[in-house]
């Protein structure tokens, strides 16, 4: 272990310069594809219950006998064109007007084809929800990326490792299948030659006073409590117990590339300047889906001159592989 130890040599293990972190045209397309894939996953929820609707709404004889049937009410309620914050605003009476609105004013029109209609704006709603639902879609593919990227070297390594369920916050063991295992991680928690140590993310730092995406924190498991008994006296709560901090960036699309690292840039930069007042200073480092050559530059620019410790494309997996190796054993 002290032999591989030795050869760990933060980002120049997989960076030489500067352009190898450009995110090239070929996983920019394969980017955008597993986004739109995961998109379709997402929608499918919503085009079984369309299906389901036209065929229970066809049981009715005509446009206005919809309203006998009180079941379908939610979905006529949706149709309508409500969301469902809006209904927390509105009484039985608004909601029943907004109902015959469109009964009246649209599936009437359509005459036999007044479930097609329904349906077509039902859709049209729950494309808003569905519109909200993969706002950050990008975000939380890049997280799961990157935490299948650990779990599979801490895998090769046939390290042990701890797990905090991110609904439930409840540490489990490895188990023998970690199949989707990336859906359902707050943090990951394992032993190196230099300790123990927790990775955690999106977690509140005291001395910084906001989110960090990626907090790697020396302590044991059982010291990094969410919710609940203990969490007051959590690891995370401890500014002295920081090891590394970095910002994660999934989104793919390039327009966005240079706001993603201006944005990442400055929480980086709030975090060094914070932990200026400890004695012990966590280093910080970057990850990025899309990186554009004068993000790049930027990027390789502040690693020579160690402002950053560590860097890495997501999309290449090479390097993502790498700086999982270096948190690993840091």
């Amino acid at each position: 272990m002290r032999l591989y130890m030795a050869k760990i040599k933060n980002y120049k293990n997989h960076i030489k310069k500067s352009n190898d972190l450009v995110t090239s045209r070929e996983q920019t397309r394969a980017g955008f594809i597993a986004l739109a894939l995961e998109k379709n996953y997402l929608a499918v929820p919503y085009v079984e219950e369309a299906k389901a609707l036209k065929i229970l709404a066809q049981k009715s004889k005509s446009p206005q006998g919809l309203l006998k049937n009180k079941a379908l009410f939610p979905s006529l309620l949706s149709a309508s064109g409500l969301s469902i914050k809006s209904l927390k605003h509105l009484n039985d009476e608004d909601q029943k007007a907004a109902v015959k609105g469109l009964i009246d004013e649209f599936l009437a029109p359509a005459g036999k084809a007044y479930a097609d209609e329904l349906v077509y704006r039902y859709l049209l709603t729950k494309g808003d929800a569905l519109g909200g639902q993969t706002r950050n879609l990008a975000g939380v593919l890049g997280e799961r990326k990157f935490l299948r990227a650990l779990l599979a070297v801490l895998d090769v390594y046939q390290m042990p490792y701890h797990w905090m369920d991110n609904d439930s916050y409840i540490w489990h063991k490895k188990s023998k299948s970690d199949t989707q295992l990336e859906k359902k991680i707050k943090a990951l928690s394992w032993s190196n030659s230099k300790g123990n140590r927790v990775l955690v993310l999106n977690i509140n730092v005291p001395i910084v006073k906001k989110n960090i995406d990626i907090s790697l924190l020396n302590g044991d498991y059982n010291s990094l409590v969410i919710k609940g008994k203990g969490s007051k006296d959590s690891i995370h709560r401890d500014n002295s117990t920081y090891i590394s901090l970095g910002e994660l960036k999934g989104g793919v699309d390039p327009a966005g590339a240079d706001e993603h690292w201006k944005t990442a840039n400055t929480a980086l930069m709030r975090i060094r300047d914070n932990f200026k007042k400890l004695k012990a200073q966590p280093s910080t480092f970057f990850i990025g889906a899309a990186i554009e050559s004068n993000m790049a530059e930027e990027i390789f620019e502040q690693l020579k001159k160690s402002t950053l410790v560590n860097a890495a494309n997501l999309s290449i997996d090479e390097q993502l592989t790498s700086i999982c190796d270096w948190l690993i054993h840091k």
